[in-house]
């Protein structure tokens, strides 16, 4: 779980790996249990690599803070146009109001399902 007071530390430090690696970050915000990052990836990063090295780094910050973090093996990522990106800013600014809402396990398969997103349900949160 990531408490308010360690997020207040960790945006900073995810936007501070994603600067070093050439990503543009736009937003970074999420609730307890997950996170959410706007960025511009270069075309020559792959995403794959981008998110293995925000992820890599955050954790030994973490763990070298004393705070256990330990993210799940996979990541989902999307791309928007820049016409919603105002949108998707104020979403994950908002993460904390609008998932006492909806849950985000439930939002997060809605999402999969409305962009016929081929998935076992059984692998998706594991």
């Amino acid at each position: 779980m990531i408490s308010k007071e360690f997020q207040a530390g960790l945006w900073p430090y995810l936007g501070g790996i994603c600067k070093n690696i050439g990503v543009g970050v736009l937003a970074i915000g999420g609730a307890e249990d997950h996170v959410h990052l706007l960025v511009n990836v270069p075309p020559s990063l792959a995403v794959a690599k981008a998110v293995g090295t925000v992820k890599s780094n955050s954790s030994k910050w973490a763990n070298g803070a004393r705070k256990e973090l330990a993210w799940q093996q996979g990541y989902s990522a999307f791309s928007v146009s820049a016409s919603v990106v105002p949108a998707v800013v104020r979403y994950i600014r908002n993460q904390e109001k609008h998932h006492k809402r909806m849950k985000f396990d439930a939002e997060y398969l809605a999402l999969l399902k409305k962009h016929g997103v081929d998935f076992d349900e059984r692998f998706v949160f594991g």
